[in-house]
């Protein structure tokens, strides 16, 4: 990863502060001259007092690509959330769970971030421990029941990463989607 140069820490941190602006007028429900002002004090000490670490994004947006990942984030959202609905109320069925490594193939903090908060947010995957060394995550999944499942739950987060990658990686981590998958450990 090339270091972050002072022009990007600083474009960084701005669109973070404008994030935080925009967040500000949402949760007060109107865009007005005081939100406006409110939220870019509130921005400021908010960033100089916890500044972003310094992350290079080198890659770019591609809106269709972005647009396929949040369709397919929705539909995964609402499956896992029946999924894990329906575990909790069959009678008589305790459902087991498995914690699985998953190495990723785009070995960049931002991805690792990106796919482990996607994980997260879908319910019935939770990440467990992230290990940046080697690119893996290792995440708690609910209801497996054999090794087809851990492959299976192994080929979602990878599918999930690719979608990531392809929605705002550069042309090299795109590339890096398209060599062969790192052998993964099983599950504990």
């Amino acid at each position: 990863m090339s270091p972050v140069s002072k022009a990007a820490r600083w474009r960084s941190q701005l669109i973070a502060a404008a994030v935080l602006v925009v967040l500000w007028n949402l949760f007060y429900g109107q865009f007005s001259i005081g939100n406006l002002i409110g939220g870019t004090l509130v921005a400021l000490v908010v960033i100089t007092v916890f500044p972003l670490p310094p992350v290079a994004f080198e890659g770019r947006i591609r809106p269709l690509a972005v647009l396929r990942f949040l369709g397919r984030f929705v539909v995964d959202l609402f499956t896992a959330s029946a999924q894990v609905a329906w575990a909790a109320v069959r009678f008589g069925h305790t459902p087991r769970s498995a914690v699985i490594a998953v190495r990723l193939r785009v070995r960049t903090d931002l991805n690792m971030t990106l796919t482990g908060e996607a994980l997260s947010l879908i319910p019935g995957s939770l990440i467990v421990e992230a290990d940046a060394a080697t690119g893996t995550l290792y995440i708690h999944v609910l209801d497996v029941t054999d090794q087809r499942d851990v492959e299976r739950a192994r080929e979602k987060v990878l599918a999930l990463e690719a979608r990531i990658v392809r929605a705002i990686g550069s042309a090299d981590e795109v590339r890096q989607l398209d060599a062969p998958a790192p052998r993964q450990a099983t599950a504990r």
